[in-house]
């Protein structure tokens, strides 16, 4: 079955330590080593999350056999940014909308003159 691109992106940021290695090669190019420091994983276990991430296209990997540095691409984080964000409109309509509501219902629960009692002794 074939996956889209946008799909395998999402996928592949679906797990914490994906994400988490996303996030310290923001900071530059770094080993599996590297990578694997802070994690209570194996070698073996951080090199199957940079195939997906290469996979998605989100690293690329050096071609020296003994280093091969992951670095970052984040040319497809940019296209799951846009696609999220063309539902921005949605959300601020949506937003106007509940907003217009509870005003509504303040006004429907302020008491207004007629509703209050006046009593003259």
């Amino acid at each position: 079955m074939s996956t889209d691109r946008l799909s395998r992106t999402f996928s592949a940021l679906a797990d914490p330590t994906r994400r988490a290695i996303l996030t310290r090669l923001s900071g530059g190019e770094a080993t599996v080593g590297e990578l694997a420091a802070p994690f209570d994983m194996t070698f073996a276990a951080v090199s199957k999350h940079l195939r997906v991430l290469e996979r998605a296209g989100l690293i690329t990997r050096g071609k020296d056999a003994q280093y091969r540095p992951a670095r970052l691409d984040a040319r497809p984080l940019a296209a799951a940014s846009r696609w999220i964000g063309d539902y921005a409109q949605f959300w601020e309509d949506s937003a106007d909308a509940l907003d217009h509501y509870l005003s509504v219902l303040q006004q429907f629960s302020e008491p207004t003159p007629t509703d209050k009692e006046t009593h003259h002794d």
